[in-house]
């Protein structure tokens, strides 16, 4: 097994020069036979890629602890889907793990543009095989996932417990998707400097994969969002931790070139903007894998620091020169066709919502790597945690939220003040009278209040477009409601799907304004003893223990009542993994629309008979996960194909 992993990678990374030296030769000669052999050559690769993915995932099934790192991340006793998910559950598994999705995405490349033109095609072949073979390098010769122990052991090490949940089947697999994704557009960026085709024709081609990775990266955000609040036993589900952000900065960049990109399509401007755009949110991927894997910062996900770190500054530093080089090159071929008529206009919105985003973008990386900074220059390392970011970051998505509800109403190249006033009334009284009777109902947290009276303007700006909608399509014809809901919505996918994701966005700034009201109990309570907590009376009634072969359980039984009725049983426990010598607590929660009852088993006394507990009740929470899975279902319908659409 050890040799065929190494002479897979080995044979895909030969594969890999191959195809990149074929479609680098392709451009130079404009060959459509050596095109057409670089993409049978990147096929090749996958090919490869994909046996040595499966036989580091049969070594993990087999338990063949001969493998350093299957040792190191499984055991007999862990379940099956564990063990295959512990696949990325390490740093040189995880890079296979990302160079094989890479190949993956590269051969979705060769099918989707097989009939594109060769000029365009050849250097974004090339751009993806030097990515790719830069991944295959690190696990070829650096970080190698197949390297050999000294000795074989009886039984791994295990996974480390923080991820033996669930969500570690699914959230590590559609955050590196979304990373990963972003090659693509990059790759047709590039390619589109290199070969001077400089039209509409590679930013509709990027268009797609640029949406498809920004879906991926919204998905993998607030799947890590609910890992955390589920695992970590904080209250929260969003802790400004660098390597949150690591995956949080790209997707504030991508977010901001497919507003931008609207601009360009159909006005012809920010030609030069889109492309930075485009290139800083690649660059944003490379640099957040920079972050986890250097070990250079320090966080709860990031892996211990090792040699790869350096290979990854490298890599980065040459991306960055090549990349804005090749702009500043091309930069008089990118000029704009027209000019901004009018700050009240909507092209003045989106460039507006542009710099939002990019200053969010900027003050997250700032707070990132201000402890570097700190130490260089004064000597010292000095963390900026979650009060610099709130200080900075809320102000910036009031704004966002803003926009999100004014963009839409502002007409292309110029409109009055009268004509905004008139299209913005009835949401903006709406929201005033909304922020009164929450005033009168006692709500005093400023930024909480605005939150909750621009998540209202949002929302009506958001209904009043479908109502319009829906009101010209039964004017023509005698459909019902549902039925010209349905094709209003089929029919323009990108336009509507874009308001199901902005809809989706206020869920979750409504969920964010809950945190304001956030309370946190603490109690020490013997078995039949009980405590209030948010109206809420917890009565602890003993524990329940389990043992198996490798973790022993301490589960704490706690009955919850309201108004003198039992409303659920919850169960929080910590656990005890002897092989990895560690400990782990599991929250429980009780979830209603309006807040989260989150219950965690702190400590037990040394006699083991008290329990002390800890309970936050969060208010909106749900709002807020509600609102991730209304993001996505949106990015999917923006992705529905056009021609297939038209042809139905």
């Amino acid at each position: 097994m050890i040799q065929l992993g190494y002479y897979s990678i080995y044979a895909a990374l030969a594969a890999t020069a191959l195809a990149g030296a074929l479609a680098f030769f392709a451009a130079i000669g404009r060959r459509s036979d050596l095109l057409l052999a670089a993409r049978n050559s990147v096929t090749v690769s996958v090919g490869f890629l994909t046996l040595a993915v499966a036989g580091l995932v049969y070594a993990f099934v087999l338990g063949d602890y001969q493998l350093n790192y299957v040792w190191a991340n499984s055991d007999q006793d862990m379940p099956l889907f564990y063990k295959i998910g512990a696949l990325w559950g390490g740093q040189s598994g995880s890079l296979l793990f990302w160079t094989w999705l890479l190949s993956l995405f590269a051969v979705a490349v060769v099918i989707r543009h097989r009939d594109d033109s060769g000029r365009l095609m050849a250097p974004v072949y090339v751009t993806l095989m030097i990515v790719q073979g830069f991944f295959l390098t690190l696990v070829g010769f650096v970080s190698e996932p197949f390297s050999r122990a000294a000795m074989i052991p009886f039984d791994g090490r295990g996974l480390n417990p923080l991820l033996q949940h669930p969500l570690m089947t699914i959230h590590p697999p559609t955050l590196y998707l979304g990373f990963v994704g972003m090659t693509v557009p990059f790759a047709f960026a590039i390619a589109a400097l290199v070969s001077g085709r400089l039209g509409e024709e590679w930013l509709k081609k990027a268009r797609f994969w640029a949406i498809l990775a920004w879906l991926f990266l919204a998905a993998g955000n607030i799947l890590g969002a609910r890992w955390a609040y589920v695992e970590l036993g904080w209250g929260g589900y969003w802790a400004w931790d660098p390597v949150e952000n690591a995956s949080f900065m790209p997707w504030l960049a991508v977010t901001a070139y497919l507003h931008s990109v609207m601009i360009q399509e159909r006005r012809g401007m920010l030609k030069v903007w889109n492309m930075m755009l485009v290139i800083t949110a690649f660059l944003l991927t490379i640099l957040g894998t920079f972050i986890t894997r250097s070990g250079l910062i320090s966080s709860v996900h990031t892996f211990a620091r090792s040699e790869i770190g350096p290979w990854f500054a490298g890599f980065l530093a040459f991306l960055t020169i090549g990349s804005f080089g090749l702009l500043i090159w091309r930069r008089p071929m990118l000029r704009s066709e027209n000019t901004l008529d009018s700050f009240l206009s909507r092209e003045a919105g989106f460039l507006l919502n542009n710099l939002i985003l990019l200053g969010g973008a900027f003050t997250v990386l700032l707070g990132t790597f201000f402890p570097i900074l700190s130490e260089a220059v004064r000597g010292v390392k000095i963390s900026l945690g979650p009060p610099y970011f709130n200080a900075i970051m809320t102000p910036i998505g009031l704004g966002l939220l803003f926009l999100i509800g004014a963009g839409p109403l502002l007409a292309w190249r110029r409109m009055s003040g009268g004509g905004l006033w008139r299209a913005i009334r009835v949401p903006f009284v709406l929201s005033m009278a909304a922020a009164a009777i929450l005033i009168l109902v006692g709500v005093r947290h400023a930024y909480a209040l605005v939150t909750l009276a621009l998540a209202l303007f949002v929302g009506v700006t958001i209904v009043a477009e479908f109502v319009r909608g829906i009101h010209a399509r039964r004017k023509g014809g005698r459909e019902s409601i549902p039925t010209a809901l349905g094709r209003l919505v089929w029919r323009a996918p990108r336009r509507y799907g874009g308001y199901i994701i902005h809809a989706g966005v206020v869920l979750v700034f409504v969920g964010f304004a809950g945190a304001a009201f956030t309370r946190e109990y603490e109690e020490t309570v013997s078995p039949g003893e009980s405590f209030a907590a948010g109206g809420y009376e917890l009565t602890f009634e003993g524990f329940d223990e389990t043992a198996g072969p490798a973790v022993e359980t301490i589960l704490a039984n706690v009955r919850v009542s309201r108004d003198g009725r039992d409303i659920v049983r919850l169960k929080p426990h910590r656990s005890w993994y002897s092989k990895s010598e560690q400990l782990s607590t599991e929250v429980a929660i009780y979830s209603t629309w309006s807040h989260d009852l989150y219950l965690v088993l702190a400590g037990l006394d040394q006699g083991g008979r008290n329990a002390s507990f800890k309970v936050y009740v969060n208010p909106l929470v749900s709002w807020f996960w509600w609102g991730g899975v209304v993001m996505c279902l949106g990015g999917l319908l923006v992705l529905l194909p056009r021609a297939r659409r038209a042809a139905a």
